[in-house]
């Protein structure tokens, strides 16, 4: 009898050890990918829908934003891990929740946004331009735009703008500035408020029948969000941007994708 009892209890243990090899190796393998592993990654986000800044290319997302993250965690000592493509309308409350450590996704620094997000210094500085079709001859400036129908990205710095100028009522919101842009040679819309790097390069590699009216309707820094509170990530990216400045590579990567260093300064 004590025999048997010796070998049930040596089974247990087996069991349970052999249980607990099974939970490490599926956190291993990366099967529980719900919330961002901090100690080892830089996990970061972005629509993967804002060409030249983060969009599919071949089935892989690639951009400026992407580029600037990956560049990041390789200075702060982490693994780059992105999330993408991920609605642009998500990723604040997707950062609150935890699932990511930053979001590396062209936010405007709003006062709005940093009752949710802390905001790193502007890692770029862009406006917010009127686009209208190649053949639109009503269309000019602001001005013309309170009867307007316009095409903005959801949860865009740009939406309440266009809401501003023309009603709600005459804005229609898109999960992608490239398909609005697409929009006005159609018919289906009369304007676009975009970023203006996004509308110029629409129209330079695209060839789309575009064109920019008015004058930049407000100036935009765009900053890196990280949860509130998360001050040793926030001084880390703060670092690694400075760095990266100085050092020329920042540079680089805005050279890559743009034809003049985008940082404004």
């Amino acid at each position: 009898m004590k025999r048997t009892w010796k070998w049930i209890i040596i089974a247990a243990l087996a069991a349970a050890s052999f249980a607990l090899v099974g939970c490490g190796d599926e956190a291993a393998n990366g099967d529980d990918v719900g919330d961002a592993d901090t100690a080892e990654t830089f996990v970061f986000a972005n629509s993967g829908a804002y060409k030249p800044f983060s969009f599919d290319e071949g089935g892989e997302i690639v951009g400026f934003d992407v580029d600037i993250g990956n560049e990041i965690a390789r200075r702060i000592g982490r693994t780059p891990d992105m999330r993408s493509p991920i609605p642009f309308d998500t990723l604040i409350q997707g950062l609150r929740d935890g699932r990511y450590d930053a979001l590396v996704a062209s936010h405007g620094i709003t006062d709005e946004r940093k009752e949710q997000v802390d905001f790193s210094r502007p890692y770029y500085r862009s406006g917010a331009q009127t686009f209208v079709a190649q053949d639109n001859e009503t269309i000019t400036s602001a001005d013309d735009l309170s009867d307007a129908r316009i095409g903005v990205v959801k949860a865009s710095t740009y939406l309440e703008l266009a809401n501003d100028i023309a009603g709600e009522e005459n804005v229609v919101t898109y999960e992608s500035d490239i398909v609005a842009l697409q929009d006005l040679t159609t018919g289906r819309l009369d304007a676009v408020i975009t970023d203006k790097l996004v509308g110029f390069i629409a129209m330079e590699e695209s060839g789309m029948a575009i064109k920019a009216v008015g004058d930049v309707l407000e100036q935009d820094e765009m900053g890196i969000a990280v949860q509130q509170g998360d001050a040793e990530l926030l001084d880390a990216i703060n670092a690694a941007l400075e760095e990266m400045i100085a050092d020329g590579t920042y540079e680089e990567i805005s050279l890559r994708w743009f034809p003049e260093n985008i940082l404004g300064e």
